[in-house]
């Protein structure tokens, strides 16, 4: 390939010195968390510059075998590890006089999803594909047992060299690139997160979210993300999270963060939930239910403080937001998992039913809508007082919206059984704490309100749920559907539902039932 195109190949360059074989070992296991089947590893560089010694390192942490000898291929040209994962072939190809030699020695079938390393690669020509991490080695002046080593990702792998290099400053500058480093399970998210542990026990979180590419554009030129009001980049996060941590709640501190990148080292706030093996427990969720009404009894701004010294702007959770999320139902949930075609009419005419539904919750005085205020991110800190024994986590993604929208996302978790009786006795505790501050509160409006936004969401979920199965090979998820149907089902029988309510039990019956 030449001309522009060619020069608008991704690349990603990472330069280091190492000194001492140690050191070059060292980046050989950071190199390991890099690579996978498939992929393809190129070591260049002249004779003695420790290209033998780097892939000895790296083949010996993906075989978990810190003493496996792996000789060098000079002689044997290729040989090949059945590791615990995948298959590892590394290769020395100084001997091959023509590419078209590698057939003979079973090079396809070898090299087929296995990670294969390459000395001298530049021998095989045009057979290397365009997706590879090159680790350069320039070896030192004569007896200096120093080497320069550089990691250049080309095409797919240079956003992975580019979050190697990312990880590794901010570890740096937060004083964590030492710790121990373990992957947590993620979310339904981009986002990816691993817990750092010091020798001396001291813990923390490293939170990786780059900045999300922008979709096409389904509406007004904008992406769904843009409509439906998702943080793009990490800025919100680190806007939020300060904003919050004045309000007096436990929001994680920030250690040290990277807006540009996506990277932030943050406090670990620990393991325990709010739910044990039963369900939810009532007094911490009654405390979950303080903390919503500390931030509701409030006049809160649309704009705080953010990084570098920026003004960040909340959006608002207004129509276009609500309406972008109700329609996930049409496109994912009822295709594929009600088995149902929604002819275009019937369609639009869902949306204007809810258009109407909606209007007012959209049109009432906005507070702090975190969004995913539910179990999954929220954190049970018994070593403190009162509503800072709430940690809160995931809230990039933060709006100014109605307020019962986060009341109903804890009473109504999508993942958690949460019983009717339970519900309701929990309602009734955030009625209280509100009239304690504002006694012209009106439960009545509220419960309004809570129902359309409990319609709202619930019909939201199931479509993204159903998307992250069929899109993202994300099946997991579909085993919390039959309880966001019974919420919606529940939510749907309240009379400013009622015009929604018939629209379903005419086009999605199976539903409105629980039989699909």
């Amino acid at each position: 390939m030449s001309g522009p195109a060619a020069l608008a190949a991704p690349r990603a360059a990472w330069r280091h010195l190492a000194i001492g074989e140690a050191q070059t070992e060292r980046l050989a296991e950071l190199v390991a968390e890099l690579v996978g089947a498939g992929d393809l590893v190129t070591l260049t560089g002249d004779l003695g510059a420790g290209k033998t010694t780097f892939a000895r390192a790296l083949i010996r942490k993906l075989m978990n075998d810190s003493e496996l000898e792996a000789p060098s291929p000079t002689f044997t040209l290729m040989q090949v590890y059945e590791g615990p994962k995948f298959p590892i072939v590394h290769a020395d190809l100084y001997r091959i006089g023509d590419p078209a030699e590698l057939a003979e020695l079973g090079w396809d079938e070898a090299t087929e999803s296995a990670l294969v390393l390459i000395e001298w690669a530049e021998r095989a020509g045009d057979l290397l594909p365009a997706d590879r991490l090159d680790v350069r080695l320039v070896a030192g002046a004569d007896g200096e047992d120093v080497r320069e080593i550089e990691l250049v990702g080309h095409g797919a792998f240079a956003p992975r060299v580019q979050r190697a290099r990312g990880v590794d400053a901010i570890l740096r500058r937060a004083g964590w690139d030492r710790a121990r480093r373990i992957f947590m399970l993620g979310d339904a998210s981009t986002r990816a997160y691993e817990r750092l542990e010091r020798a001396d026990g001291d813990s923390a979180i490293l939170m990786i979210s780059p900045p999300r590419p922008d979709g096409p554009p389904v509406r007004f030129g904008k992406p769904y993300s843009a409509i439906a009001r998702l943080a793009e980049n990490i800025r919100p996060f680190l806007a939020i999270d300060e904003a919050l941590r004045k309000q007096g709640l436990s929001a994680p501190r920030v250690y040290a963060a990277d807006p540009e990148g996506g990277f932030a080292v943050i406090e670990d706030l620990g393991n325990e939930s709010v739910v044990d093996a039963e369900g939810p427990i009532r007094e911490r969720y009654a405390q979950a239910l303080g903390v919503l009404a500390h931030l509701h009894a409030q006049a809160l701004p649309d704009a705080v403080p953010g990084p570098d010294e920026e003004t960040y702007r909340i959006p608002p959770y207004d129509l276009d937001a609500l309406l972008i999320e109700i329609e996930l139902l049409v496109d994912w949930y009822a295709p594929h998992i009600a088995k149902v075609s929604i002819a275009s009419g019937h369609r639009a005419s869902f949306v204007n039913l809810w258009r109407h539904a909606a209007n007012e919750v959209a049109g009432a005085s906005p507070t702090w809508t975190l969004r995913d205020f539910h179990s999954p991110n929220l954190l049970w800190l018994a070593d403190r007082e009162g509503m800072a024994r709430i940690g809160v986590l995931d809230f990039q993604d933060c709006v100014m919206g109605h307020p019962a929208y986060d009341v109903v996302s804890l009473l109504q978790d999508a993942r958690v059984t949460v019983s009717d009786d339970l519900e309701l006795r929990l309602l009734g505790h955030y009625a209280q704490l509100r009239r304690a501050k504002e006694p012209a509160f009106d439960m009545a409006a509220f419960a309004r309100a809570y129902a359309i936004l409990g319609a709202q969401r619930a019909t939201k979920i199931l479509g993204i749920f159903a998307r992250l199965d069929r899109r993202d090979n994300k099946p997991a998820y579909l085993a919390h559907i039959p309880r966001v149907r019974r919420y919606l089902r529940k939510n749907l029988a309240h009379p400013a539902l009622e015009a929604v309510r018939t629209w379903h039990e005419t086009h999605t019956p199976r539903l409105m039932s629980d039989e699909a």
